[in-house]
């Protein structure tokens, strides 16, 4: 059995939490960690990203990006966005995880756009900022 190669970045966000990057380039995964690791809940935002916080002091813990280097790829068109798996969560913790990924740290790495579909239907989209710490990561 071979030992896994993690490669690890610490920075601070803009707001000043000190942030730690580790990239899985075997599985192409990168988990940001906001503060300290701790017990949290997993939400699954998209196929490819998955918000880990904690539901009691309603902070995120983590960001875990499944193929990371697809998911920060440019396209002719702009960033690759995925729609918000809204439909499996209450509508309390909906409120939680949106506050949460509009709010920093979150927001430093992850965007949120939406598709205007009807006049009265929007679709939310998100989508991973690519900064240069991350492609170092």
């Amino acid at each position: 059995m071979s030992a896994v190669e993690l490669y690890q970045t610490e920075i601070r966000a803009q707001d000043g939490t000190p942030v730690r990057l580790v990239y899985d380039p075997d599985a192409d995964i990168l988990e940001i960690f906001f503060g300290e690791n701790e017990p949290a809940t997993g939400i699954e935002l998209t196929d490819y990203i998955i918000l880990r916080l904690n539901q009691q002091t309603r902070r995120a813990v983590s960001l875990m990006l499944l193929h990371f280097s697809i998911l920060t790829e440019g396209t002719e068109y702009g960033p690759r966005s995925y729609p918000l798996n809204q439909d499996e969560v209450s509508e309390d913790l909906k409120e939680l995880v949106l506050h949460i990924i509009t709010s920093m740290p979150v927001d430093q790495f992850l965007k949120l756009s939406y598709f205007q579909a009807s006049p009265t239907k929007r679709i939310p989209f998100a989508y991973v900022e690519s900064q240069p710490v991350m492609a170092m990561a």
